[in-house]
């Protein structure tokens, strides 16, 4: 059975503050999350063992990205599979060894070895599998029913319907719970180019249909994502029906994330202007800064290279214009020159590199002054029935 600390002490930080405001419990099935806040997988090495475990530790559900993350493992490029099956076994400990808390794992529907993976997660006793690039629709057949729970990554109604309806009548199954994430996200997004600043395909458009979608086949809670950034948004999501929300960037802030400093002052340094969209080899749109490496593929500079991986099954690796396991791995590692440095449209924001703990006490405190807020102003709306004579 999955075994994250998920149910925490009375003096837990998000019922230390604002009692009648704080944030509710993230609930999926018989999982209790302290606060309603998931931590982003951002791969290639950006939110591994320490930063998953710092945010497990302060109440909410820490995130490894499985997306090549044996990197560092010495066989990596000969024994793609198996280092990664190591690393990921390797971080999953250390999140456990470090204390209590709710533990999850993206894994991407894309990855050459999602198999191989989610095997490794269940096995490891993980307490959710993320899964999105892609409709995880084979995924029940890998996870028996008492093991982690299962959260599919989905863009549209559609896409969660199809998903309730494929599972339910091949494996008598559900989801537990779907992230939605809409087109302000970072790195591989699941919209088409010229759809992503459409007002329709917005987060806070998409996201009601997920949840009347989710309320129709049994009340699975639904997870919002993409552009999420402060406390006022979380408020803001949930008034809208999620039961939680999904958050990248704002985490890439911390001192715990995996990533380099030079990555961090990279998002430290980053203007609004500087975030743009790119074209992956995998085919899909993603979100970046503006490095070195991004200025020459908008010059087509950038010429075909050997795959020593084959990481993506959609990746046209014979004419692909660069390897997107090497360029994460270079901005990772702090290479900025060669490097592609995935962020979510409010990267520009970042503007320090705080503790995981303070950054959620952030949240928190952001979450309840907009709680009170809008308390406040609804006290203050006029009754509809104000001056009715009769009552």
């Amino acid at each position: 059975m999955p075994g994250g600390a998920a149910n925490a002490s009375s003096d837990s930080l998000g019922e230390q503050q604002g009692a009648g405001y704080k944030p509710p419990r993230l609930r999926i099935r018989d999982l209790s999350v302290e606060l309603p806040i998931i931590q982003g997988g951002m791969g290639i090495g950006v939110s591994l063992s320490g930063l998953a475990s710092a945010v497990a530790r302060a109440g909410g559900v820490g995130v490894i990205a499985t997306a090549g993350i044996g990197w560092d493992e010495p066989d990596f490029h000969t024994k793609y599979k198996s280092a990664n099956n190591r690393a990921l076994r390797r971080h999953i400990r250390a999140v456990r060894e470090a204390g209590p808390g709710v533990l999850g794992v993206n894994i991407l529907v894309a990855l050459s070895n999602y198999n191989d993976l989610v095997t490794t997660a269940v096995e490891e006793n993980v307490d959710l599998i993320i899964s999105g690039a892609g409709l995880p629709l084979a995924l029940p057949e890998l996870v028996p029913p008492d093991g982690p729970k299962l959260v599919p990554i989905v863009s549209s109604a559609r896409a969660a319907e199809i998903i309730c309806k494929k599972w339910k009548n091949r494996y008598d199954r559900l989801p537990d719970a779907f992230v939605v994430e809409g087109p302000k996200a970072g790195g591989h997004l699941g919209f088409k180019a010229e759809d992503l600043d459409q007002p329709e395909f917005a987060l806070e458009k998409i996201l009601v249909p997920v949840v009347e979608t989710a309320r129709k086949f049994g009340n699975i809670p639904v997870i919002a994502a993409g552009g999420v950034y402060t406390g006022a948004d979380i408020h803001a999501m949930l008034q809208l029906g999620a039961s939680g929300c999904q958050m990248g960037t704002r985490f890439v802030g911390t001192e715990e994330c995996d990533a380099s400093p030079e990555f961090k002052q990279h998002y430290l340094s980053a203007k609004a202007e500087d975030i743009q969209i790119v074209q992956s080899p995998v085919g899909l749109p993603g979100r970046a800064i503006r490095t070195p490496f991004v200025k020459d593929l908008d010059g087509d500079s950038r010429q075909p290279e050997s795959c020593p991986f084959y990481c993506m099954r959609g990746c046209k690796k014979e004419d692909a214009p660069f390897c997107i396991t090497r360029a994460l791995i270079e901005a990772k590692t702090g290479n900025l020159q060669d490097g592609l440095v995935f962020a979510g449209s409010n990267a520009w924001r970042v503007d320090s590199i705080v503790p995981v703990a303070r950054l959620m006490a952030d949240l928190v405190a952001e979450y309840e002054a907009e709680s009170r807020r809008h308390a406040q102003t609804q006290e203050a709306e006029p009754s509809p029935l104000a001056g009715v004579s009769g009552l």
